[in-house]
């Protein structure tokens, strides 16, 4: 037992450091602590202090989210010159160059993601909660990491986006400033309908759906001579189902649905007419 403490206090120099084990095993320790606390601080943050002052869920999250990232540093610095005695702005400036020197081989695609992670976290492009568009993902997002951004689809299949993707690519974001949005749902009614009601009995049929906001009002579109139906759609907004369109279409449909029969508006089905000529008998070839 002895042998090992003496062993835990024996000092190994690499070049101008000096460091034990336990020093090292210490260090380690207090980086764990430290990581520890950070993340019981950002939770602290982001669900009492900061939504006190007003912020919202998406806003709380990345301010939390940056100073975590700063005390973690701060801890770290303060941390080294105990793991390795010596340990100085010198030194910091060597370990610096290495880790440039790494990145420059193998780690660009990390050093790449977390730096985008840091500018959505500053400059908000996105942020928890927004329902966004980039590449072939659509959803909802969920948590900005330092190297990705989880994206939650209607099927409730979690997607890790990289986030230099957010800052390389093009990103629609549905509910940046506000939850509002517009959906066009098109209809066809048969020829020997009444335009003008029909209009009307939309607008109705829409505003009978509870997530169709009354302001902006619904409204509708006659827009071509199809052919086999009149093509109008209805234009609805909403706030509360920015994230379910396919759900909002179907509560407008049925209320269309509902709203013809009473009114006695068809919508037509296509419809081919096919002639057939009689081949000439045999004897008059």
């Amino acid at each position: 037992m002895a042998a090992f403490f003496e062993f835990l206090r024996e000092p190994f120099e690499v070049g101008n450091l000096r460091f034990t084990p336990l020093s090292i095993i210490v260090g380690i320790a207090m980086v764990v602590g430290l990581a520890v606390l950070v993340s019981l601080l950002k939770r602290i943050l982001r669900e009492r202090i900061l939504p006190r002052a007003g912020l919202n869920r998406g806003v709380s999250i990345a301010i939390s989210t940056l100073i975590g990232y700063g005390v973690m540093l701060l801890g770290v610095l303060i941390i080294l010159p105990v793991m390795i005695p010596g340990f100085d702005l010198h030194t910091l400036s060597l370990v610096l160059g290495a880790i440039s020197f790494g990145i420059g081989f193998g780690l660009r695609n990390i050093a790449d993601n977390f730096v985008s992670g840091v500018i959505l976290l500053i400059e908000r492009p996105i942020k928890v909660g927004d329902r966004i568009e980039v590449g072939d993902t659509y959803g909802d997002v969920t948590e900005i990491r330092a190297r990705s951004t989880t994206v939650r689809t209607n099927d409730n299949v979690d997607i890790i986006v990289p986030n230099s993707e957010f800052i390389s690519g093009k990103v629609t974001n549905i509910s940046h400033r506000d939850n509002r949005v517009r959906f066009r749902i098109p209809v066809g009614v048969h020829y020997k309908s009444d335009v003008h009601q029909v209009a009307r009995v939309l607008v109705e049929a829409a505003l009978d759906c509870p997530d169709v906001l009354k302001s902006p009002e619904p409204e509708a579109k006659f827009l071509s001579f199809g052919d086999f139906a009149l093509n109008f759609e209805v234009w609805v907004w909403t706030e509360t189902m920015f994230n379910r369109p396919q759900r909002l279409r179907s509560g407008v449909n049925f209320q269309i649905w509902d709203h013809f029969k009473r009114a006695g508006i068809e919508i037509p089905y296509p419809q081919q007419e096919i002639h057939v000529k009689e081949l000439p008998s045999p004897a008059d070839r």
